[in-house]
């Protein structure tokens, strides 16, 4: 794409964007709505000045703890709105209706009230628990703390009774103590309150084994579960009553309670306080629980009106947070009253820089303006492309394998036509090509209400990847309309077929005896062929030499990019050493083989390209004999053979011999050679991303080794490469007759059978299978063998993938960042 004019915005992928380091020097009073301007503006890209600084040595580190305080706040605020279930209002940031002081003052507000507010509502919440809590108590243990008493009482009568018992360390204290003075009056204490229900058990085990069984104890479990005034949290309780003897067993008692979280309350002996203590506890119960709802109800106004305004305070507090962080970035020059910044910047962007730092200068009435000026640096530049919503997921592809140099000729250009094509030729079937376009074109309509969406990780890669989904299914159509395949089933969709039988005998397609009676099928595959004995010999050799063709195309396609690449950076050696034999070489092999299948395809010749092939590096001075194909071809591939084997040396030994040689030449008596000058040289003799920095001593042994290693790869990936292009047969096969098994074994199976529910079953199963087989295992099969293809044969012959991505500062990524 070339830059473009109108509204659409300046583009060009098929090199990164021209890049230049620039210096900016800033007063201070105008620092931070400078440092805003070119936020919003988003084409700069600061570099860190301060480096060996610690983030607490930098000059604006009080600012930024100040807006982490404020963050702290924020997430306060969000935490508690959680918890009352009251949602932000989404606002469209705007930064201008609030200054970073007035937001400060108001968020200090805003928490002190709250947290006044949060505190009388949690010590109310407490008390109406405990009060509830109470009056459950009060009316479970009122019916049975008499009757526990009346039996503490006539076992108390028949201690006194028994006057033949001897104590013993193992009979209770207090029926020894009856024993040994029955007149003695014992006057009882009692306990009440709740405990866990989980816990009953062993509280009544500890407490028996604490007192010696010098105690009474009643429990009975309550039937709906209690807030607990203690956690807050609902909870399943037994009441209890213990009945006990003396201060040392309360104080054992008391102890026990509170290890268990058993809690106690007040309970009078007489009838007529009990039941003026049940009415009190009531009426307060009834008052506190108004009293709760208007304190829940004031506390919701005051986190609706923070709701309301959350996402604008949030925006621009992380508007403010990050142009500190920017800030922190510069280094104060010796004055200390202005500030200086270095970053990288798109060449066509300079006019906007500047203009944002007038507007700076102007907004905060500086009396000096900001000083913009260009730096000469040999340093690598990043990688910018400027892309839109269709063509940055395509960049994406290119973009997980590598990041392109800078300069660097940019394979996503190619890969929007050529990654859906290779897909589609594997996934070629016009049925389910229609399937995957709807779910692409939902995709796109419903865009802007499913991107402001939390979407799910697959449906947020698809989503991603709508553009691209798209473009695949649109291919997919095309290449099932060549394969002529609707689900498997043919159609005459562009004539009649040209064949027909020869007699009626032959009525059956799978039987021969077929002959040609009308015009060649206009376009795709002649529908006659799907069903008969010769489908899988006919499709198999098509789709195999397509794949190859396809292939051979391919390769070609990024070795000639890579000359475009030499040709760019002015590296001669590669154009001569690296681009020519390569191409020589696979061309004089596979190309050859290329050049066979056209022939044949075009004469319908019955030579057996197997045999050529193999014999002509076995048996090259033989005669060709039956399988040749056009004259002069033994001579022909001779001279291939020769052209093969000449160009494997000629990768590997000179362009080590003549960088030595320039080198030598470079080094003696050029000490004094002008820095730039050297620099260029070196980019256009070595590789074209080399470090011009580097001057090392030449080690030629390590040039000779490293472009042997790069020479036997292109070599042994010129076959293996060629082979994984068959891939595209392959798979375009097994989506093929996957296909065919789910129409023929499942849908017209059921179908014959003239049962209802047999053929319901059927179109489920079938409807299953190809949604989540063929739609959905079966794409992501498709897609993965496209990104090798793409990464390792097409890429790998030109792209390096060394760079480093421009990542100006912008608000708008800022801000989409989650919490």
């Amino acid at each position: 794409m070339s830059r473009g004019g109108g509204c659409s915005p300046p583009m060009d992928l098929l090199r990164s964007e021209a890049m230049q380091l620039v210096q900016v020097i800033i007063p201070a009073e105008s620092a931070r709505l400078a440092v805003s301007n070119l936020g919003d503006l988003g084409l700069l890209q600061f570099k860190d000045l301060n480096a060996d600084k610690s983030p607490f040595q930098r000059a604006y580190a009080a600012q930024i703890k100040r807006c982490g305080e404020m963050a702290r706040r924020l997430r306060f605020f969000k935490e508690q709105m959680s918890k009352a279930a009251i949602l932000t209002s989404p606002t469209q940031f705007s930064g201008a209706s609030l200054e970073i002081g007035d937001l400060e003052i108001k968020l200090g507000e805003f928490e002190a009230e709250l947290t006044e507010v949060n505190t009388n509502n949690r010590k109310l919440q407490r008390t109406y628990n405990e009060l509830v809590e109470y009056n459950v108590l009060l009316e479970k243990t009122g019916e049975f703390f008499y009757s526990a008493q009346r039996s503490a009482a006539e076992q108390q009568r028949e201690m006194v009774a028994d006057q033949s018992g001897d104590s013993s360390l193992e009979s209770p204290l207090l029926h020894q103590e009856m024993v040994i003075d029955p007149s003695k009056q014992v006057k009882l204490g009692s306990l009440i309150g709740l405990v866990p229900k989980q816990k009953a058990m062993a509280f009544e085990r500890i407490l028996y084994r604490a007192t010696r069984g010098n105690m009474l104890l009643r429990q009975e479990s309550v039937d709906e579960s209690i807030i607990d005034p203690q956690s807050g949290e609902k909870a399943v309780k037994n009441s209890f009553v213990i009945f006990y003897s003396g201060e040392r067993a309360k104080s054992k008692i008391l102890k026990i309670c509170d290890a268990f979280g058993a809690n106690r309350y007040p309970f009078p002996e007489d009838l007529a306080t009990q039941l003026q203590t049940i009415q009190k506890v009531s009426g307060k119960v009834s008052e506190l629980k108004a009293t709760v709802e208007i304190g829940l109800a004031h506390r919701d106004g005051i986190l609706k009106n923070i709701a309301c305004e959350y996402e604008e305070w949030n925006n621009l507090l992380k508007k403010e947070k990050a142009i500190y962080h920017t800030l922190n970035m510069f280094s104060l020059d010796v004055t200390k009253k202005c500030l200086v910044a270095e970053g990288w910047s798109p060449v066509f962007a300079t006019s906007q820089v500047q203009d944002a730092l007038h507007r700076a200068t102007t907004g905060s009435n500086s009396e000096v303006g900001c000083i913009f000026q260009i730096l000469n640096t040999q340093e690598s530049p990043p990688t910018y492309f400027q892309t839109n919503k269709f063509t940055s997921s395509f960049q994406d592809i290119v973009d997980a394998y590598g990041i392109a140099s800078y300069q660097e000729l940019n394979p996503g250009l190619f890969t929007i036509v050529t990654f859906p094509f290779l897909f589609a030729v594997m996934f070629g079937d016009w049925g389910h090509g229609i399937c995957i376009f709807l779910t692409a074109l939902y995709l796109i309509i419903r865009e802007k209400k499913l991107a402001s969406q939390k979407l799910d990780d697959i449906v947020e890669i698809m989503f991603g990847g709508r553009y691209v989904i798209l473009i695949m299914s649109l291919f997919s159509i095309y290449t099932g309309l060549i394969y002529n395949e609707f689900f498997s089933v043919p159609f005459e969709l562009f004539g009649k077929s040209a064949y027909a039988c020869h007699d009626p005998s032959c009525g059956d397609a799978t039987t021969e005896g077929l002959v040609m009676v009308g015009q060649t099928y206009p376009f795709g595959v002649d529908p006659v062929w799907h069903g008969s004995r010769s489908e899988l010999p006919f499709l198999n050799s098509l789709k195999m030499k397509m794949s190859i063709l396809l292939g051979i195309a391919q390769m070609n396609l990024g070795i000639v990019l890579s000359f475009f690449n030499a040709k760019y950076f002015k590296n001669t050696v590669n154009v001569w050493y690296q681009f020519v034999p390569q191409l020589i070489f696979l061309n004089s092999l596979f190309g050859y083989l290329s050049l066979l299948i056209i022939i044949k395809w075009c004469t319908g010749s019955k030579a057996d390209l197997y045999h050529i092939m193999i014999y002509m590096f076995l048996s090259p001075t033989d005669d060709i004999g039956e399988n040749q194909l056009f004259p002069g071809q033994r001579i022909v591939q001779l001279v291939l053979l020769l052209l093969a084997l000449v160009s494997v040396p000629w990768m590997l030994f000179p362009k080590p011999l003549f960088l030595k040689k320039q080198h030598e030449q470079r080094h003696q008596g050029q000490h004094y050679t002008m820095l730039q000058e050297t620099d260029e040289s070196v980019a256009q003799l070595g590789g074209q991303h080399e470090n011009p920095h580097n001057h090392e001593e030449f080690e030629f042994s390590e040039v000779l080794v490293h472009q042997l290693i790069h020479t036997i790869e292109f070599v042994l990936g010129a076959v293996s490469n060629t082979a994984s292009y068959l891939r595209l047969w392959a798979l375009s096969l097994a989506h093929s007759e996957l296909s065919s098994v789910f129409y023929d074994k499942v849908l017209l199976l059921a179908w014959g059978y003239n049962n209802v529910i047999i053929l319901v079953v059927g179109v489920m199963v079938f409807l299953f299978a190809t949604i989540f087989v063929l739609l959905s295992m079966e794409t992501l099969s498709a897609f993965l063998h496209a990104l090798r293809l793409h990464w390792v044969e097409f890429q790998g012959k030109f792209y390096e993938g060394g760079g480093y991505k421009f990542a100006p500062f912008v608000f708008a990524s800022i801000l989409e960042e989650e919490d």
